[in-house]
């Protein structure tokens, strides 16, 4: 084996290794982004319901 062959074997495991954790560091960004999305949609039906029901408390009086 040649030393040209070497490095690329090298070259190809680092390849591997730094897509790796590139592919992994951007899924766990998009899941972060994900519930992050989630809990604003159901932040802001909440925040309806709660301003339906004390609306609704507010007239009865």
């Amino acid at each position: 084996m040649n030393k040209s062959s070497i490095w690329t074997v090298v070259g190809v495991i680092v390849a591997i290794v730094i897509a790796w954790f590139l592919v992994n560091i951007l899924f766990s960004l998009l899941w972060f982004i994900g519930k992050l999305l989630v809990v604003a949609v159901v932040a802001v039906i909440v925040f309806f319901v709660l301003r339906m029901l004390f609306t609704r408390g507010d007239d009865a009086s």
